[in-house]
């Protein structure tokens, strides 16, 4: 009902849960921070200026937006989006935390796949007024944050 994903739809983040690197800039398995059962985490290749690192949490089925979420797996979300701002705030040294989710083409969704945002903040760093500043880290820069996040997680579990 509130499927916006073409007929021929390659999701990207069902190609990652199958254990395949994105194609081109996006995102490669290296920076998969968290894998469970339900979801995986990973540091996203495009990035804010002054919010270096953010992941974005999945769930591992294929569901493409919050309105047939099952509140289990929804619960697995959070819980894991927690974790990843608790290893953010440990490993960035971040002022707080922001999360950030989008439905349908005039929600700001882009990809057909549920996926939850969580951004490191600091102080003065304008997230929400610098929406159109994205860009993309070089791939050893985007590791090297992934590999700090999995090192606290794997420790925290």
């Amino acid at each position: 009902m509130y499927s916006h994903a073409p007929q021929d739809y390659t999701c990207p983040f069902c190609v990652l849960v199958a254990g395949e690197d994105d194609v081109g800039l996006w995102t490669k398995q290296e920076e998969i921070v968290l894998r469970t059962d339900t979801v995986m985490a990973w540091v996203t290749p495009k990035w804010w200026p002054e919010n270096k690192g953010h992941v974005i949490v999945i769930p591992r089925a294929h569901i493409e937006n919050m309105y047939t979420l099952p509140p289990d797996l929804a619960a697995d979300i959070h819980e894991a989006a927690k974790r990843v701002a608790l290893a953010m705030k440990a490993v960035y040294g971040c002022d707080g935390i922001s999360t950030r989710q989008h439905n349908e083409p005039d929600g700001s969704q882009e990809v057909w796949h549920y996926h939850l945002h969580v951004f490191p903040r600091y102080a003065g760093d304008e997230l929400y007024a610098r929406h159109y500043e994205m860009y993309f880290p070089e791939l050893a820069e985007r590791i090297g944050y992934a590999a700090k996040l999995r090192a606290y997680l794997e420790r925290e579990q």
